[in-house]
């Protein structure tokens, strides 16, 4: 049988510890067809074969973004980009630029803000002193906080308040205004709504359908978004990715897309579930876990928030945050509900990924992952949790002895790479510290480790991420966090299609896998790890398909 595709003369990193390095790999349709050294490889050609010479350069299975918004993150690409800006200037020039550029925009979104950018309050005040003639927001870094000015606020609706759901907040002032500040989707959701893209927030705002199923111009539009967020992904070598927002409507689209040609990645979609839900809810879960399960797309869990973020105050604390006496904030699922719901979840064969925070909501959702062990019996299940930003030591060994995974994003710790240290270690409180951002430890517990970006948070490039995992600092009083180089790339390879229950098809180049790979331009091992995001992606392929080429 002759390949379709063979890279040869490669540093193979295959993440199949039976067999863990290569020289060369051939593709024949939509599998591995073989793994090894050139002479045997190459004989596999035939007239028809592409043959790449990798010079030395490093392959591997396809990078496994475990953690992002695909749909929020195509949309985002236009929107105006704030990483690296700091003070009140530069973010009043970036805006009047912006809006020169976009006259017709109804609102005027910017992403990538972190909480101190203008070293004091960011309130509608001073926004205004900005741009006050035209609507203008601004979503932090995390995405759990929108900052709009007043013309914004009029727009949508909310000028003089919202009633939410608990944990979402619009905040109001004393004088009865709101102060620009809006915390979480339900507050921040009229706002989005302004440029056009409540539709497609619904998946992470309420876990709720589109009120009438969108026509086709409607879905184009959102399919338009979806695929500038796939190409994306490609060229950084994204071939499979857990999309942490979704609802039956994201897997249609993304189901019609797969019929059209363009879906460029595997994709795995949950049923968002909120807490104004009840039980029977997840008869929905169940429905799209049988409507849509094949190796392209596919959906199978749950994800729930647990509670918002440390910087806003929303974070779940078993303790008082050391700034505000007396609050530790609530969880979004009180601790006894949130067992029935696990429970509820397990029992239906479903996985459960819970986005936690704070170590009070960490703990929170071990125990409901331990109740449903103990309900159901331990099956192999995976639950997870989402981001673990801050852990009680004595929560630590739970994650390993009940097979939790820990689902983790390199560049979120502050001082990795994107965000500083402040204010969110100023949240954390320095006697806490060392119990924050935790990687290496929770993986000498025993806790499965997978790596993502969290994109648009942060930037989906996995090259990134690994210098962010290799480079972090150690925080006073903390020990050194890091993996190394082989370990970061296991987590963001085959870890992550374990944690995805799909290491049967891809993570790791095996023949008979997924012809999932990327070849970077670099022999990865022998870059310094501050140089590693300095690479590229040279070629991306895809269940056999090239997604992205740029082999000179």
């Amino acid at each position: 049988m002759h390949a379709d595709l063979i890279v040869t003369n490669a540093r193979v990193l295959t993440m199949d510890t039976d067999s863990p390095r290569a020289e060369a790999v051939a593709v024949a349709g939509d599998r591995i067809l073989a793994v090894g050294n050139r002479a045997e490889i190459e004989a596999l050609a035939g007239p028809d074969t592409r043959v790449i010479d990798a010079g030395g350069r490093t392959v591997l299975p396809g990078f496994v973004e475990s953690h992002l918004h695909l749909v929020l993150g195509g949309a985002e690409l236009s929107h105006l980009q704030l990483v690296g800006l700091h003070g009140f200037d530069a973010l009043r020039d970036a805006f009047r630029a912006f809006s020169a550029a976009h006259p017709d925009r109804p609102l005027l979104m910017a992403q990538g803000a972190h909480y101190g950018i203008i070293d004091g309050p960011m309130t509608r005040a001073a926004l205004d002193a900005m741009l006050p003639e035209r609507p203008i927001a601004i979503m932090a870094h995390d995405h759990h906080t929108v900052w709009a000015n007043t013309l914004a606020l009029r727009e949508a609706g909310i000028l003089h308040g919202l009633a939410t759901p608990h944990g979402h907040e619009v905040v109001m002032g004393d004088d009865g205004m709101a102060t620009g500040e809006l915390r979480e989707f339900e507050a921040f959701g009229p706002v989005m709504a302004l440029g056009g893209e409540a539709r497609i927030n619904l998946g992470i705002a309420t876990g709720g359908e589109p009120e009438h199923w969108p026509d086709d111009a409607e879905r184009a539009i959102d399919k338009a978004k979806v695929l500038r967020g796939l190409q994306h992904c490609a060229a950084h070598g994204i071939t499979s990715m857990v999309n942490m927002d979704g609802n039956r409507y994201t897997l249609a689209i993304l189901r019609e897309m797969q019929e059209e040609g363009n879906l460029l990645a595997r994709v795995k979609v949950p049923f968002h579930f909120k807490p104004h839900m009840t039980l029977a809810e997840l008869d929905r879960a169940s429905a799209m876990t049988r409507e849509f399960d094949d190796g392209w797309l596919s959906s199978g869990f749950v994800k729930l928030f647990m509670d918002g973020v440390i910087d806003s105050g929303t974070a779940f604390m078993l303790n008082d945050y050391p700034d505000t006496p007396g609050h530790r904030s609530e969880p979004l699922f009180a601790p006894e509900r949130f067992k029935e719901i696990a429970i509820e979840i397990d029992r239906r064969g479903l996985q459960i990924a819970v986005h936690a925070i704070g170590d009070g909501a960490v703990r929170t959702t071990i125990d409901g992952y331990e109740a449903a062990q103990f309900a159901n019996g331990r099956r192999d299940s995976r639950h997870r949790i989402e981001h673990i930003e801050l852990i009680d030591p004595a929560d630590i060994a739970r994650l390993g002895t009940l097979g939790i995974t820990a689902s983790l994003q390199p560049p979120h710790p502050p001082a990795a790479m994107d965000f500083p240290m402040q204010p969110t270690m100023d949240k954390i409180g320095r006697a806490r510290w060392k119990d924050a951002y935790l990687c290496a430890t929770l993986a000498r517990a025993g806790a499965p480790v997978a790596f993502a970006s969290d994109w648009p948070v942060a930037d989906v490039s996995a090259l990134r991420g690994i210098r962010a995992a290799l480079t972090r600092p150690a925080y006073p009083g903390a020990v050194d966090e890091r993996l190394d180089l082989m370990d970061t790339l296991r987590a963001y390879t085959a870890g992550g299609a374990w944690a995805a229950h799909r290491d049967h098809v891809t993570g790791t180049l095996r023949p008979g896998l997924a012809a999932d790979l990327v070849m970077l331009d670099c022999d990865i091992e022998a870059r310094r790890p501050e140089e590693i995001d300095a690479g590229a992606v040279l070629l991306t392929v895809c269940g056999g398909r090239i997604t992205h080429d740029a082999v000179a």
